[in-house]
C-alpha cells in the first residue's frame, strides 16, 4: 500500500508565516489614524494643553524634590542636598514612636472617613432619585450642595464655634441640665467632630455624579422588574445600584487611594495639643517637622512613605475590584 506525500515549492520550505507585515501595518494605520484625528479635532486637544501643564509643573516636577528624603538638605545650601545619607532618615521616622502614633491616627481619620463618606452620597442620592416633586427636590439638592462651596476656613470656624465652651450645642446641653462638654479641648470627641463636618461639607456635593449616573438607567429595567413583582426596594437593590456600581467602584478606588491623605487643612484648623493624642496625622505632622522645625529631610522622607503606601492602595484596590467585580479604574 503506497501513500502519496505533496510537497512544498521550492524555496518555500524554510520560510516563516508571514506575520510581521500585518502587524507594521496596523501600527502604521493606528499613526495615520491619530494624525488624522489631531489634524481634525485640534481644538479639542489644544483645550487639554493648560491640565497638562499643570500637572507636569505642579504634580511631576515636583517628585524630583523626593531625592532630599535620602540626603541632608540644609536651607539656603543645595537645592538637592549637601551629601549622600541613604536611607538615614527612614530609619529615623521608623524608630520615631511619635510617627507611629500620628500614624494610628491617620488610618483611624482614614478609616472613619471611608465608612461615612462614601456610602452616605449614594444613600442620599438614592432619595432624591426617588423623590418626584420638583420643586423639593430641587430644594434638598441647593441646601446639601451649599457646603461644599464654603471655604474650609468657615467650615472649621462654624464647627469651632457651634461645639465651644459657650456655643450654642452646650448651651441646648445647659437647658437640659447636662453640663458642658468640651468638644474642641477633649481627644476622644476630635475624630466623631472632624467626620462629622466632613460629611456635611461633602454628602451633597457627592450625589452629583451618582445622580448622573441614574439618569443612564434603562427604564425599561424598571418596568421588567415592576412586571416581575419587585417592590420599589427590590428594584433599587436589583435595577439601580448594578446601574451605578462602575460610578461605586470607581470612587470607591479613588478614595482608597486617597486614604493616607487625609484633609491636611480640616485637621489643621481644628485641631490643637490638647488634641494631638487623636488629631496629629502624618500630613500635619510632616508640616512641623519640615515647615516649622527646618526639618525638610525627615519630612520628605515620611512624605515619600506615605505617597508609597498611597500607591499601594489605589493599585491593590484597582486589581481587587477587576477580579472581585470585573469593574476597575485601568
Amino acid at each position: 500500500m503506497s501513500t502519496s506525500t505533496t510537497s512544498a515549492p521550492p524555496g518555500t520550505q524554510d520560510q516563516p508565516p508571514a506575520r510581521a507585515a500585518p502587524r507594521r501595518g496596523k501600527r502604521a494605520n493606528a499613526r495615520t489614524g491619530w494624525r488624522r484625528a489631531l489634524r481634525r479635532d485640534w481644538q479639542l486637544y489644544s483645550l487639554a494643553i493648560l491640565p497638562l501643564l499643570f500637572f507636569l509643573v505642579f504634580r511631576y516636577l515636583p517628585m524630583i524634590g523626593n531625592i532630599i528624603a535620602f540626603r541632608r538638605f540644609e536651607p539656603g545650601g543645595s537645592l538637592f542636598g549637601e551629601e549622600w545619607v541613604g536611607l538615614r532618615y527612614v530609619r529615623m521616622f521608623l524608630s520615631d514612636p511619635t510617627f507611629w502614633q500620628v500614624f494610628r491616627n491617620t488610618l483611624w481619620l482614614g478609616g472613619l472617613t471611608l465608612v461615612f463618606c462614601f456610602p452616605i452620597p449614594i444613600v442620599l442620592a438614592l432619595l432624591l432619585n426617588e423623590v418626584r416633586r420638583r420643586s423639593l427636590k430641587r430644594f434638598v439638592q441647593s441646601v446639601s450642595y451649599l457646603p461644599h462651596f464654603l471655604s474650609i476656613v468657615i467650615v472649621a470656624g462654624i464647627t469651632l464655634q457651634m461645639l465651644a465652651s459657650d456655643g450654642p450645642v452646650n448651651h441646648v446641653l445647659g437647658l437640659l441640665g447636662h453640663d458642658p462638654v468640651r468638644f474642641v479641648q477633649e481627644p476622644e470627641w476630635f475624630r466623631a467632630l472632624y467626620v462629622g463636618s466632613e460629611v456635611w461639607q461633602t454628602a451633597g456635593w457627592g450625589t452629583i455624579l451618582y445622580l448622573a449616573a441614574l439618569t443612564t438607567i434603562d427604564e425599561d429595567l424598571y418596568e421588567a422588574a415592576r412586571i416581575d413583582g419587585a417592590n420599589r426596594w427590590q428594584q433599587i437593590w436589583h435595577v439601580t445600584l448594578p446601574g451605578i456600581r462602575p460610578t461605586m467602584i470607581t470612587l470607591l478606588i479613588l478614595n482608597v487611594g486617597t486614604f493616607m491623605a487625609v484633609g491636611f487643612e480640616k485637621v489643621l484648623l481644628l485641631y490643637n495639643p490638647l488634641t494631638y493624642p487623636t488629631a496629629d496625622v502624618i500630613s500635619t505632622y510632616v508640616y512641623r517637622s519640615g515647615v516649622e522645625s527646618n526639618s525638610f529631610s525627615y519630612a520628605a522622607a515620611i512624605g515619600l512613605f506615605e505617597a508609597i503606601i498611597g500607591l499601594v492602595l489605589i493599585t491593590s484596590a484597582n486589581q481587587l475590584s477587576r477580579r472581585t467585580v470585573g469593574t476597575s479604574l485601568w
